[in-house]
């Protein structure tokens, strides 16, 4: 690079001639044209570098190649193991069993009840709980790279508020439909106002890609806005729609397996063997040398012998008049090991999966090193949940669900509001974590009951549990023994306690 950079800065046969006549003029001639050079080597074009639709927008991009981009993931998710493995790591570590919401200023628990008794029926396939439609959403989106989920209004049951969720894929929108509507306008099955906020959705009333007696596709109808939740990252701005989170590596993953399969093939050839040997009538009285194939003019070679598949390690017995026997094995080809794990690593970062997780493989792991990977994964899966998961998804159904909750016969509480609780992660190393956890609750950092719902329990349960265990133990004497065992400053303070409440006092 610096060579041509030199090459093109050397003065030329006028430039000579201008500082020949006047040096001064030559040394401008000169800076000027040092200052036309590029500043960046990156943007030099010297190297045949042309980017694909340099300059278009995030939906131009969107609309040339999503769709095959779309085909391509759910290809590699179907087929290539570690990929549906990192798909699987991501809906486990975001999702898990599900993004819990505490409701603030639910004095007496109607609605978290209440909140409990429609997720089972939450679903309008009748599958799955809404935990379990949180993680089909978000790993349809990391594939398809966006979701919809619409919002029914449909009555499951009398004391059973009247929403479902219907999660389609982003098949059903009818992404040839561009027209103008008035003074609306839809672009991609997507409609919006003069102000270029979104204000329908064209759908399809089956999946264009379903098959049954009535899978013939009719015109796609409009949808209101408010009731389609379009799940996807937003990664420029002005985006619309969603691309494939694996969009970076279908290239290399799909020549790695293209290379896996080669290699495959190699390794099964290598348990055969060959041979190649010579006849001679004279070993033995009354075998002959193969004739010349039908069509073949008189003199050609003589038809070669096919002696099947010769197994590997075996012993192969040659046909009379077979002489000069050469085996042929093949050998194996070295590296392999080391260039498939050195892409995987690249796929890996491609898709922001620690690439043990994706692979399953820690032979290069220690306890330092996972941490610390860990923990930026971490980083990633909470941005993930507190900028997309949460506000996109889960905070519109409860503001619908609270909207309908007087349809079942209650309406919702003033000031009542979700305050969502992401899982827990495992711990590496648990003796700490619960050391930190009893850290920051001490300290005021944390409460004892967001702590509860980070390991995936209802504190509400908990505490319960724990009230009626300790009436347990102090029933029947064994209280003020593991009172003291567990280090309890003055057992009696807890047993007078237990003991006053138990007889109505406090």
């Amino acid at each position: 690079m610096l060579s041509k950079q030199l090459k093109k800065s050397a003065p030329t046969w006028l430039d000579r001639t201008i500082g020949w006549v006047s040096p001064r003029a030559g040394l401008r001639r000169a800076s000027a044209r040092g200052m036309l050079s590029r500043a960046y080597e990156g943007a030099s074009r010297t190297d045949g570098w042309r980017p694909r639709r340099a300059g278009a927008s995030a939906r131009a991009d969107h609309m040339a190649d999503a769709r095959e981009l779309r085909h391509r993931a759910r290809a590699l998710v179907s087929n290539v193991p570690y990929i549906a493995q990192a798909v699987n790591v991501m809906v486990s570590c975001t999702v898990g069993t599900g993004i819990v919401p505490r409701w603030v200023n639910d004095k007496d628990g109607l609605v978290a009840s209440r909140w409990k008794s429609w997720g089972v029926h939450a679903d309008y396939d009748g599958l799955l709980d809404i935990y379990g439609l949180q993680g089909k959403a978000w790993g349809t989106m990391k594939v398809d790279g966006e979701v919809l989920a619409r919002l029914r209004e449909r009555r499951v049951g009398p004391t059973v508020v009247p929403l479902q969720i219907q999660l389609l894929e982003i098949d059903w929108l009818d992404m040839e439909r561009n027209e103008v509507r008035g003074s609306n306008e839809v672009i991609a099955g997507i409609e919006y106002n003069h102000r270029g906020e979104r204000v329908a959705y064209w759908l399809f009333d089956r999946h264009p890609g379903d098959m049954g007696l009535r899978a013939t596709l009719r015109e796609s109808q409009r949808v209101p806005a408010d009731e389609i939740i379009h799940l996807f990252n937003p990664a420029r701005p002005g985006q619309q729609a969603g691309i494939s989170a694996l969009a970076p590596v279908i290239p290399t993953v799909r020549d790695l397996q293209v290379y896996e399969d080669a290699e495959q093939a190699r390794k099964n050839l290598e348990t055969r063997m060959g041979a190649i040997g010579e006849w001679d009538e004279s070993l033995l009285d009354g075998v002959t040398v193969p004739k010349v194939p039908a069509g073949q003019p008189e003199g050609a070679a003589p038809a070669m012998l096919d002696l099947g598949e010769l197994a590997g390690g075996g012993i192969v017995g040659l046909p009379p008049g077979l002489r000069n026997p050469t085996f042929i094995q093949p050998t194996s080809a070295p590296g392999y090991v080391d260039y498939v794990k050195d892409k995987k690593k690249n796929v890996a970062s491609g898709v922001g999966v620690p690439y043990e997780f994706m692979t399953g493989d820690m032979s290069e792991v220690n306890f330092s090193s996972s941490r610390v990977r860990t923990n930026q994964y971490k980083r990633d899966v909470e941005r993930d949940q507190w900028t997309l998961l949460v506000p996109i998804f889960c905070e519109r159904i409860a503001a619908r669900w609270l909207s309908l909750m007087d349809l079942a016969g209650m309406p919702a509480p003033q000031g009542v509001y979700p305050d969502w609780t992401t899982p827990k992660w495992a711990s590496v190393n648990p003796l700490q974590d619960v050391a930190a956890d009893l850290s920051e609750i001490k300290g005021g950092l944390s409460s004892i009951s967001e702590k509860i719902r980070q390991r995936g329990y209802d504190p509400e349960l908990v505490f319960s549990e724990l009230k009626t265990d300790l009436q347990r133990l102090n029933a029947d004497g064994t209280l003020p023994l593991l009172a003291a065992l567990l280090g309890a400053q003055n057992p009696l303070d807890l047993l007078a306690a237990l003991g006053t409440e138990k007889d109505g006092s406090k």
